[in-house]
């Protein structure tokens, strides 16, 4: 969700995160509660120091321009939202893709991707499986009584995944890093430990859930892994998991690349001049992953969730010759009618002149082999 202001105001605006004004209090509950028993830390073992823009004396910023919203324009969203007295929409009947597991785990050389939901995807690479931002659980929330519940399975069931070899997570928030979801990733199913690439300062939380096999990296930090390099890159976002601790971890998206291919995980960013710099450094890139929803109400959101028209700038920043969208169709985050994002790609799209095969949406559980 995007939300930025005084940390006074981070309890509320964190409150942001669910669409639907009846769970606010017993998630603020639930967040008092977590905010008195936890909390997260630097604990940064990366090579370059402390001394990159983007590193603050408390914590981390967003170093390229853009606007910031604070608490009273959330209180203004949540006030139109109260005035226009919109009617509760039932979410959408998505149906899943009949996708065949056995296919996925004993492929070991075709590159392919796999949308399970919302930022989850399986990246299959070079003969390794790669997951990102894994939310397996019912709701995006600290807690399964309240939050943002899914309107669809994910696309392919958890323990149906084949042994996941890396996991790269993009920031802290909810609906990308699920407590749940890591600890039953933490082994492969043939007992080794599967690797987790985080941006600086999460190795402490995945320490504190029995999560070892952590390689915490900054932005333009690079590792090679199993003949495979990552490469942590910049966007524009923000960080918050429990009340009053904000913007103490870093926030990134991924690169994946071998000799033959690039694939670009964005994270959650919103739009921002950073892409091109990703694409002349990195691109041209094969794949991209680059989410197209959670956009509106435009005047809140834009800060730190793209729009599908931004998307598809997004695409052509980075050099992409092939896009899929994600980060919609799964919770209900913000104003827009989960199906939408899909037709708003299309119309921008042709308003760009840019091929309909070029920048796809997948069912969820859908498979690209590429």
């Amino acid at each position: 969700m995007v939300i930025r202001g005084n940390k006074e105001d981070s309890l509320l605006l964190q409150m942001s995160l669910f669409g639907k004004r009846m769970e606010i209090k017993a998630y603020l509950i639930c967040m008092l509660g977590i905010a008195m028993v936890s909390g997260i830390g630097l604990d940064s073992d990366a090579e370059s120091g402390y001394l990159r823009s983007h590193h603050t004396e408390n914590g981390f910023r967003n170093i390229d321009s853009g606007n910031s919203r604070g608490f009273i324009d959330f209180l203004k969203w949540q006030w139109e939202r109260f005035r226009s007295n919109r009617p509760n929409r039932e979410p959408p009947q998505f149906q899943l893709y009949r996708n065949n597991p056995a296919s996925l785990k004993s492929n070991n050389t075709r590159p392919s991707i796999t949308w399970i939901g919302h930022a989850t995807v399986l990246m299959q690479l070079n003969g390794k499986n790669i997951l990102t931002d894994p939310q397996f659980s019912e709701r995006a929330s600290p807690v399964q009584f309240a939050g943002p519940k899914r309107v669809i399975q994910p696309g392919i069931a958890l323990e149906d995944l084949p042994p996941i070899d890396f996991v790269l997570i993009s920031h802290d928030h909810y609906d990308s890093l699920d407590t749940e979801s890591v600890k039953r990733l933490r082994r492969r199913h043939n007992g080794a430990d599967t690797v987790f690439f985080v941006p600086l300062g999460l190795k402490k939380w995945f320490h504190d859930v029995g999560v070892t096999n952590v390689i915490e990296m900054d932005w333009w930090d690079t590792r090679i892994v199993d003949h495979l390099e990552i490469i942590c890159v910049p966007v524009h976002h923000w960080s918050q998991r429990v009340p009053f601790v904000r913007n103490k971890t870093l926030w990134s998206g991924w690169v994946v690349r071998d000799e033959s291919f690039k694939f670009l995980f964005s994270g959650d960013s919103g739009y921002t001049p950073l892409f091109k710099e990703i694409g002349k450094r990195l691109g041209p890139f094969d794949l991209a992953a680059i989410p197209i929803g959670a956009y509106e109400p435009r005047w809140f959101m834009g800060p730190h969730h793209i729009s599908p028209e931004e998307a598809v700038q997004v695409h052509q920043d980075v050099r992409s010759k092939k896009s899929v969208g994600i980060h919609w169709g799964t919770f209900v985050l913000s104003d827009e009618p989960l199906d939408e994002p899909p037709r708003k790609l299309e119309e921008a799209k042709k308003e760009k002149g840019i091929r309909s095969d070029e920048f796809i949406v997948l069912q969820h559980g859908e498979t690209l082999w590429l």
